[in-house]
């Protein structure tokens, strides 16, 4: 017997404890292979991969299950060219006027600067937006909860099905990004969370030489 608007747990699939451990083994052994990249090579991505990485963030838990995000893939040149060009403003204002002096030093290491050349070679952007409210079909302006909790969870959950596809990511973030929403023609009640550029390494992509964190310094068991 089951409350009116649930249904039965169907879906989940128990596992011997031996099954579980291997199943985890495996998965973290995936995710230590993945990297931040800054060079991407212009060779093209399926769009059913796409659909199908968006698919998986958007089983992602969020407050009320609003699901308070929304995806824009840009594959345009013209639109890409246009966000790089305003990307790229503003990182120029943050580089030499913004960031505070600890902030660059930090970043030093990276070899970040103002020139973000893959946000046109990468065969994909995916802009996520961050949805604080909705509109209901009475015209009515409806609160959201929880949304960068939320967002945040589904873009990670994005990260991880576009790399277990077998692509990479980088996650890109120039401050302010209310530019996005004039060149993707999104309604102001959306703000830009993250632009996610995605694709294929190129042959000569490097990555900074980085050590995580141990298990005993990110978790304490009580």
């Amino acid at each position: 017997m089951t409350k009116s608007g649930f249904i039965p747990l169907e879906s989940h699939e128990e596992y011997s404890t031996e099954e579980m451990t291997k199943r985890a083994a495996e998965f973290l052994a995936n995710l230590q292979r993945r990297r931040t990249v800054r060079q991407f090579s212009e060779k093209p991505v399926t769009k059913e991969i796409i659909e199908q990485c968006i698919r998986a963030a958007g089983c992602a838990p969020s407050g009320a299950n609003k699901q308070p995000w929304h995806f824009v893939v840009v594959s345009d040149a013209v639109r890409k060219k246009r966000i790089r060009e305003a990307a790229e403003a503003e990182e120029r204002e943050f580089y030499s006027r913004r960031a505070p002096q600890a902030w660059l030093e930090v970043l030093a290491p990276l070899g970040t600067d103002e020139n973000k050349p893959f946000l046109e070679t990468a065969p994909y952007l995916i802009v996520i937006f961050e949805q604080r409210y909705e509109i209901n079909q009475r015209g009515e302006r409806v609160k959201h909860y929880y949304t960068q909790e939320s967002v945040g969870i589904a873009v990670g959950m994005l990260i991880t099905a576009i790399h277990n596809a077998g692509l990479v990511s980088l996650t890109h973030t120039p401050s302010p990004m209310g530019f996005l929403n004039d060149i993707l023609d999104r309604p102001a009640y959306e703000r830009p969370f993250l632009i996610l550029v995605v694709g294929h390494p190129s042959k000569d992509a490097v990555v900074p030489k980085l050590e995580r964190k141990s298990l005993d310094q990110i978790v304490t068991f009580l």
